[in-house]
């Protein structure tokens, strides 16, 4: 008889083990800075931020995961996640070959049907009313705006590049004139809501007030990303200039409106691509915070299995100065980012791997013949998936109390993934450390009821 909740296995020391691959995170002119005003704006901003005693609760929302995933808009309200959120990143806003955003239906590049001409019924609707024919914001952006009148606290904030949509940063900001450029796009259709008109959708001033600042997410400035993304060692100071214009410009538009903006920026876990890509004693003075990548530390792209999330590297690693939270978190630190802008990034999925042996570990750095089978791609599997898989009875869950991570293992099957227990422990090291807070990708992989997102909000809570 199958039981209802899989075995715990605490492993506290591991073996040491040799072997095993390298991880996939070490592969891998400046204008004259912003006016006094920005930079006193974003240092006062800061200032307040550090002496705030709430954290920041960051959750990415994917454009895409309202089709397969049917994960809408809706979803964030009703889980309850809404909530216990500060920041809702929406991802993502692209750059077109002219170094500019914008907004198209145009397969792999764009898809403003999804963002704002996708017509809801009320059932999928958050206020519970359909979308009209004649009404000029559907799909996600109207949703948003209806997710923010039932939560006024909440800042949604738009995502621009990505893995996959980074490709033209690097030529966008070479001079001082294409920064100037790529950021008054932005601003103009996301920040200022003039959305082109498509269909009898969007058009001026149609999304204004929607979003409430810029989330930068350039992979990566300096250093190696995904196929056909460009960059070059001048990225690292460009970046820097481009967080100071879009500061410069956020400022001088929130004086008409009399409102901060946010800005922050998506950082990389490998001191490589930071010393690459980032002036890590410049570009705090512009951003309010950063996100910290604290995941795909390890994955089924490596043929041994291994953790991708943990909080301390394991004993028994087989690989060299591996990562891990409190490395990529202390990388930072050390190189002089204030502690209370720094936001640790916590997955809502986990990495499998296949014919994987128990080897005496339960399956931990062993090989493996490929990804593991899943729902929607090989290898990487939503978390409210995974507690399925954990509550089965094929499957036991192992921990590692000492190293903060989890994974489970069926004798062929390895998945390394985050739970509730694990969550517990960031946040505490979150608090311990005097961090900004946590932030998630993605939102579409918890449970219903918001199992993750709700661990979070009592760790950061201390409950």
């Amino acid at each position: 008889m199958a039981a209802t909740v899989a075995t715990l296995s605490v492993v506290a020391v591991l073996p040491a083990l040799t072997g095993g691959s390298s991880a996939q995170a070490t592969s891998g002119s400046a204008s004259s800075p912003a006016s006094a005003t920005s930079v006193s704006s974003a240092a006062s901003a800061a200032a307040s931020a550090s002496a705030n005693s709430s954290y920041k609760s960051v959750g990415y929302f994917t454009q895409w995961g309202v089709y397969g995933r049917n994960y809408q808009v809706k979803n964030v309200e009703t889980s309850g996640t809404a909530a216990q959120l500060t920041h809702l990143n929406y991802a993502f806003a692209n750059i077109g070959a002219d170094g500019k955003c914008f907004e198209a239906n145009i397969a792999g590049e764009g898809d403003a049907w999804a963002d704002y001409q996708r017509p809801l019924d009320a059932a999928s609707s958050v206020d519970g009313t359909a979308d009209t024919a004649g009404q000029a914001l559907a799909g996600n952006f109207n949703q948003l705006r209806e997710l923010k009148a039932a939560n006024p606290k909440l800042k949604v904030m738009i995502s621009i590049g990505g893995w996959g949509w980074s490709d033209h940063f690097s030529d966008s900001v070479q001079t001082a004139a294409s920064r100037q450029a790529l950021v008054a796009s932005c601003l103009d259709i996301f920040i200022k809501g003039n959305l082109p008109l498509l269909d009898g959708k969007g058009g001026p001033g149609s999304a204004a007030g929607l979003f409430d600042g810029v989330d930068i997410d350039w992979e990566w400035p300096g250093s190696a990303g995904d196929t056909g993304t460009v960059y070059r060692p001048e990225d690292k100071q460009n970046f820097t200039a481009l967080a100071a214009e879009f500061r410069k410009q956020l400022d001088a538009y929130g004086r008409t409106t009399h409102k901060h903006y946010d800005l922050s920026a998506f950082l990389p876990a490998a001191p490589a691509k930071i010393d690459a890509g980032f002036q890590v004693n410049k570009i705090f003075k512009y951003l309010d915070f950063g996100t910290v990548q604290g995941y795909d530390f390890h994955g089924p792209y490596e043929s041994t299995t291994n953790q991708q999330s943990a909080l301390k590297v394991p004993a028994g690693s087989p690989v060299a100065n591996d990562f891990s939270d409190t490395q990529a978190i202390g990388d930072w630190l050390g190189r002089g980012a204030p502690a209370r802008q720094l936001v640790l990034g916590v997955p809502f999925y986990g990495q499998g791997w296949t014919g994987v042996p128990d080897g005496g570990t339960a399956g931990l750095f062993q090989p493996s013949t490929g990804p593991a089978p899943a729902t929607w791609s090989a290898g990487n599997e939503d978390y409210h998936a995974l507690k399925a898989l954990a509550e089965s009875g094929t499957y036991t869950v192992h921990r590692d109390l000492k190293s903060g991570f989890a994974w489970l293992y069926d004798g062929t099957n390895f998945w390394t993934y985050d739970d509730p227990q694990v969550i517990a422990q960031k946040t505490a090291y979150i608090r311990q450390q005097h961090l900004g807070g946590a932030m998630v990708w993605s939102l579409d992989g918890d449970t219903s009821d918001g199992e993750l997102i709700t661990a979070i909000h009592d760790g950061l809570s201390h409950r």
